[in-house]
Order: structure tokens, then C-alpha cells, then sequence
């Protein structure tokens, strides 16, 4: 097999500035950041941007994680065309000795795509699943612990399937960008004429469009009660300006061991106070029972 092209620091200079020394031509060609002349347009200028932006993030966790005899394993889960895996194995995992990116898919078309891929380039510690986040949770194919777990436009519940394959894994991180969230706002649209009766709050989801916006910020706020609760520190913030997406909401979860009981108590009053008690006994499940380890740090 032909070796990757890989151009040294002097030539991605003349290509573009932005792009890295050391980095895989063929794979920005692949990923349409640079074109198939090795050129670099405006437009795929602010994907570069996007892409370097999210990797930071992800940059500055997996250097938090300690040495290990197996190395870092990463699940990147609803990974379509696994621009993410590529790139992070790319600019970080490349130079390790140690180390597996797990990339888990629905689609096979897209899974084959991916490991014809990793075969040309040579990303040996790079494995693709045709599973759902679901199924990826019981898979033999995945080791018992996952260190970091990635979702990026995992639409509707796959992202709480995500975190449900996190917490099974004992994931020191996960990094989540939701999409979609339709599930709440169907519940809020059965529950609707009860809770207009009910509570004057109901006018806010009242309208359709209300009903399908409220509900995605619902369906944000109680993931982030429901990672507190299960010992992780979150911080949210965007992910990129809102003119390049609307679903822009970046959710990072830090594991501390820490299970905050006030979490899990405003988790239960919000499903509470919205008509959503139903999930307590799905999505939330564990979190509505406490745990000897809770804190009450808020």
C-alpha cells in the first residue's frame, strides 16, 4: 500500500497558512477542506476554522487524561462521514503509540467509506461500527471503558443513548452537540391542553413552533441536570457562531465523582413542573432514585 501523502511544513505554508505541518493532504481532500487541485476557497477556509475550533476543545481534555499501558480510547458516536475521528486521529492520535478511535454509525454505506478510508491513509487504531448508539453500549467490539465519548448532531434521543453508553463506560468526558430533540416536545404536545388548564407557564409552548424550540431547550437543561447528578461538572457553550448553525449548543462533561443530589431533586421538579415525569423511568432513571455518594453541592 502507497504511504499517505503528507507534506512537510514548508509546502502546507504554501498551500495555506492555516493548515498544520504534518497533516494529511489527502484527507483534507476528503474531508472538502482543501479541493482536489490542493487549493483553499473562503468557504473551506471557515470550515478549517470550525473544525481546528472544535478540535481544541477536545485537544485540552485528552491531554488531561493520564498515561496508560492501553492509551486513550475515543467513541464517536453518529459518526456519518467520521470527519471528527479522522481528524483528531489525524492531528493528535497519529503520534502516538498507543490509542483507538471507535467511530459507531448507522449507515453501512457510510461505515465502509470510512474504513476504506483509514486503510489509504494508514490510521491502523481507527474501527468503525455499523451499530447504533443503542446496540454500541452491548457491543463485544468495544473495550469495557471508553475515556472520551463525542456526539455531534446526534439527532433526537441517540445523544441521551451517548451519555447512557458514557456513564456505562465510565467516560472521564463526553462532548455533546444535540440535534434535533423531539421527543420532549412531543410529550409537551400530548400533555398540552391539560397544562394550559393547569399553569399559565403552558402559553409558553402553547404554538407549534414554541412546542418544537422549547422543548429543545428543555430536553438540554434536564441532560445537563441528569450528567450532574451522575458525577460529572458540565459547562455549556457554542460551539460556532449561529450563523453557521442554529444547532450550535456544545455540552462538555467532566467526570469528578461527584453526584450532586440537588441536581437530581431540580431534575425531578422540572419533569415535574412540565408534565415529563414519564421519562424518569427511561431517560432519567438513575438519577431519580439518589445515590448514597450524593452531594448536596448544587
Amino acid at each position: 500500500m502507497k504511504p499517505p501523502k503528507i507534506a512537510p511544513a514548508g509546502a502546507m505554508s504554501a498551500i495555506a497558512p492555516e493548515i498544520r505541518p504534518g497533516q494529511s493532504l489527502e484527507l483534507l481532500k476528503e474531508l472538502h477542506i482543501l479541493t482536489r487541485e490542493g487549493k483553499l476557497n473562503q468557504d473551506s477556509r471557515r470550515k478549517l476554522k470550525q473544525v481546528y475550533h472544535l478540535y481544541q476543545f477536545i485537544e485540552k481534555l485528552l491531554l488531561e487524561l493520564p498515561a496508560s499501558d492501553a492509551g486513550i480510547t475515543l467513541a464517536d458516536h453518529g459518526a456519518g462521514k467520521s470527519y471528527l475521528g479522522f481528524i483528531l486521529y489525524d492531528l493528535f492520535f497519529k503520534t502516538l503509540a498507543l490509542g483507538q478511535i471507535y467511530g459507531i454509525e448507522t449507515r453501512p454505506e457510510l461505515v465502509q467509506k470510512s474504513r476504506e478510508l483509514a486503510a489509504r491513509l494508514g490510521f491502523g487504531r481507527m474501527h468503525f461500527l455499523n451499530l447504533s448508539v443503542a446496540e454500541s453500549a452491548e457491543s463485544a467490539e468495544l473495550p469495557e471503558r471508553i475515556d472520551v465519548v463525542t456526539a455531534l448532531h446526534a439527532c433526537d434521543t441517540a445523544t441521551d443513548d451517548a451519555i447512557a453508553f458514557g456513564l456505562q463506560k465510565h467516560a472521564q468526558f463526553m462532548v455533546l452537540v444535540p440535534c434535533c430533540q423531539a421527543e420532549v416536545a412531543s410529550c409537551l404536545r400530548q400533555n398540552k391542553a391539560l397544562a394550559l388548564a393547569r399553569t399559565p407557564l403552558a402559553e409558553l409552548w402553547r404554538h407549534p413552533l414554541h412546542t418544537r424550540e422549547l422543548g429543545s431547550q428543555i430536553t438540554n437543561v434536564l441532560r445537563c441536570l441528569y450528567l450532574e447528578a451522575s458525577g460529572y461538572q458540565v459547562t455549556v457553550t457554542e460551539l460556532v457562531g449561529w450563523e453557521h448553525s442554529l444547532k450550535n449548543e456544545l455540552i462538555i462533561a467532566r467526570y469528578t465523582g461527584q453526584k450532586k443530589r440537588s441536581a437530581a431533586e431540580r431534575l425531578r421538579a422540572v419533569l415535574e413542573e412540565f408534565g415529563l415525569t414519564a421519562l424518569l423511568e427511561t431517560r432519567f432513571k438513575q438519577s431519580s432514585t439518589g445515590s448514597e455518594a450524593a452531594t448536596a453541592g448544587s
